[in-house]
Order: C-alpha cells, then structure tokens, then sequence
C-alpha cells in the first residue's frame, strides 16, 4: 500500500530525513517511535502528501504520487488519505455532524450521501447521540472521535494519526488505542501511527524506531 525510498528532506543546513525507506502492506498497522526531533513527524507529513521531500519516491495505493500537480495530489489525498492529529482541529462553529461532512462535500458527494455516511461512522464511533454537539460540548476523547470519522468519511486507503492520544487521559487513551485496530478490522485500512506511547506501539502490527533522521529497528 505504501513504498517509499530513499526519502530525504532538510530544513536549511538541517537535514531531518537522511534515506528513509519505508513499506506498509494494506490493512498492516505500523507505528513509529523515537525521541522528539528525530524526524517522526515530518516523515508522517511527506508519507500523507502534505510535504514533499527533497529526494525520493513514494508510491501509495500504486500511484506514485511525487509526480502528481497540485491539483491531482490534492484529490488524492481527498480521496485516499485520512489523517488523526494530537490536536483534533475541529471547526468550532460546526457541529459533529457537520465537521465529517466537509471532506465528503469537498469531494463532490451529494449532501445526502456526505450526512448519511457522517451518521454512520459517528454510530460506529458511539457518538450516536452526540451528532448535534459543537466540539466545545464534547470531552476530549469525544471530539477526536469526531476527528477520526471526519478521516474516514472518504474511506481511504491509509489513515495516518500524529500522536492520536497525546491529549487524552488513560482510560480514553486505551478505548482510542484499541478503537483504531477495531476499525482497521472492520474498514481495511493501512494505518501508520508516529507516537510515543510503548503501549500503542506494543498493539501494533509493527513498530519502528527512529533516531536522527533514520529507522534503527528493522523493517
């Protein structure tokens, strides 16, 4: 599902990433650990299409996606690619419901399709009977569940999360942690996860490491 080669990328004199290969098979759910600065983030940030690298190929879902115009990777990234922050990046003017709408109206699906799959996944996500509230009327725990359901809306291929339970206290923590292997079960999708949580990590198909810009763990 997901090749990458030789990724490089440096800010100024900085070089972030120093040849990073990288492959994740579809429904395979990998994590990526390592102190902060080593380059997590930014690797998950060109893997998801939102950087691109200095060097390097990338190939998702069998597109090679580096060599795609603005306008072509960003309707692939619509469409094939959902993403989970540390912060869930809710609109606050919006309620639930509306929040995971945006990505399927951006996409160009009816109004009626966007809200019934938006009803659906926040059903499956148990917040069923939270579709009304704005973020600020949810828990933490509840608001990045929105945020997951926004990521499915699509049904991508690759759900890339950014510290998903960073914020979270334990008990939301293990309920979010075990909800990603639920919905890799029941959507199929590849998921690659960068946290600093050993136990996340532990529950993962994979997990590798990173130190100073390269994996020091075997793929």
């Amino acid at each position: 599902m997901i090749e990458a080669k030789g990724i490089e990328k440096s800010f100024g004199a900085l070089k972030v990433l120093k040849g990073i290969d990288f492959q994740a098979e579809k429904s395979e759910v990998v994590s990526i650990m390592g102190a902060s600065g080593a380059g997590k983030s930014t690797l998950l940030q060109i893997l998801g299409t939102l950087s691109t690298p200095d060097s390097g190929s990338l190939t998702i879902d069998g597109i090679d996606v580096l060599h795609l115009n603005r306008r072509e990777i960003s309707q692939f990234r619509n469409r094939k690619i959902g993403f989970v922050f540390q912060f869930h990046h809710l609109l606050p003017e919006f309620t639930s419901l509306e929040n995971v709408m945006i990505p399927a109206l951006i996409a160009g699906r009816s109004e009626k399709d966007a809200r019934n799959e938006s009803l659906k996944l926040l059903g499956t996500l148990g917040l069923g009977e939270r579709t009304g509230h704005k973020p600020s009327e949810l828990s933490g725990g509840e608001q990045q569940r929105v945020a997951i359901a926004r990521a499915l809306v699509n049904s991508p291929s690759v759900l890339f999360a950014d510290e998903p339970s960073g914020n979270l206290d334990s008990v939301t923590k293990s309920e979010l942690h075990n909800l990603f292997f639920r919905l890799r079960d029941e959507f199929g999708q590849t998921i690659v996860i960068v946290t600093h949580d050993p136990e996340l990590a532990r529950m993962c198909d994979r997990s590798l490491v990173m130190k100073d810009g390269l994996f020091v763990t075997a793929q």
